[in-house]
C-alpha cells in the first residue's frame, strides 16, 4: 500500500513538473523589428563597412528587466551601413554601435562619462533609428578599375573624415592617448565573386594590400594611390568579380578591444575580358 501511495505521489510530481516545463516553452516568439542606418554626421552618407565582426557592431540591452542586465547577442550592419533585426521581444532597449568612427560612448580613466550618444527606445512593432557618427576615413575609387592580363588596377583616394585635432579632442580625455592613433596603417583591395566583397568575403588569390609604417601615409592623404590585385594570380577571362577598397587607422573600437575596423569604398563590379 505504501508503495502504491509513493508511486502515485511521484507520478503527480513528475506531471506537475512537466506542466511547468511546457509552460516555460509557451512564450511567443520575438517578432518586433528594428531597422537602422549609420551615417556620416557631416555628409549624411552611410558609413560603408564590412559585413562581419570587423564591421559595425550593434549591441542591444533590454532595460525592461531592471539594472545590471546582460546585453542581447550582438549583430552587425550590412556592408551598406544599414541594419535590421526582426526577432526582438517587445520592450525598452538601449542601443549602442561600434565601428570605424569616433566612439559614441566615451569615459575617462575613472569611468566618468564624457559622451553617450547611444539611443534608448521602446520597441514595439517596427522602429526606425539613425545614428550620426564621425568616420575616421573616407575611401573612394578615383575612377573605374581597369584590367590587363587578368590583373585589376584600381586608383584610390583616402581622406580623413575627422581632423587630427578634432580626433584628439574627442579621444584624449579617455586616457592613454597616443599620437599614432591617427596613422593610416594600410590600404586594402578586396576582390571576390560575391557582391558583399570585403574582409569576410574576399578571394585571397587576388586581394591585395599596401601597408604603411608610422605616419608615412600622411602626405598621401587626398592623393591618388594605385593598388593592384596580386601579380601572377590571373583572374579567369569572362568572370564577373566585385572589388572594394578599404583603409584603417591605428585605433581600435571599442577602445582596448584590439579590433581595428576599416572604412570602405562602394563596391564595383568588374568584368574580366
Amino acid at each position: 500500500m505504501k508503495k502504491t501511495i509513493f508511486g502515485t505521489m511521484l507520478f503527480s510530481c513528475l506531471l506537475f513538473t512537466s506542466c511547468d516545463v511546457f509552460e516555460l516553452d509557451n512564450y511567443e516568439e520575438p517578432k518586433e523589428t528594428i531597422i537602422g542606418e549609420v551615417v556620416d554626421s557631416k555628409t549624411g552618407e552611410r558609413i560603408l563597412t564590412d559585413q562581419g565582426s570587423e564591421g559595425i557592431r550593434v549591441r542591444m540591452t533590454e532595460l525592461s528587466w531592471g539594472d545590471n542586465v546582460e546585453h542581447n547577442p550582438d549583430f552587425y550592419c550590412k556592408s551598406d551601413g544599414s541594419f535590421q533585426n526582426t526577432k526582438i521581444f517587445k520592450g525598452t532597449y538601449n542601443i549602442r554601435i561600434d565601428g570605424p568612427f569616433v566612439p559614441i560612448v566615451r569615459e575617462d580613466e575613472r569611468g566618468v562619462p564624457i559622451a553617450n550618444d547611444t539611443k534608448t527606445l521602446d520597441i514595439e512593432g517596427t522602429i526606425n533609428v539613425k545614428f550620426e557618427v564621425q568616420p575616421f576615413l573616407k575611401v573612394e575609387f578615383v575612377d573605374y578599375p581597369t584590367v590587363s592580363n587578368g590583373q585589376i588596377t584600381a586608383r584610390v583616394k583616402v581622406t580623413r573624415g575627422i581632423s587630427n585635432d578634432e580626433f584628439r579632442e574627442k579621444i584624449e580625455p579617455m586616457g592613454n592617448y597616443n599620437s599614432s592613433f591617427t596613422n593610416v596603417t594600410d590600404i586594402q583591395l578586396f576582390v571576390s565573386y560575391s557582391s558583399s566583397v570585403g574582409y569576410r568575403a574576399r578571394d585571397e588569390r587576388w586581394s591585395n594590400k599596401i601597408e604603411y609604417v608610422g605616419s608615412e601615409f600622411e602626405n598621401l592623404l587626398g592623393k591618388e594611390i594605385t593598388i593592384k590585385s596580386i601579380k601572377g594570380q590571373t583572374i579567369p577571362s569572362g568572370k564577373h568579380v566585385f572589388v572594394r577598397a578599404a583603409a584603417r587607422i591605428n585605433y581600435d573600437t571599442p577602445a582596448g578591444s584590439g579590433t581595428r575596423r576599416w572604412n570602405y569604398s562602394e563596391p564595383m563590379e568588374v568584368i574580366i575580358p
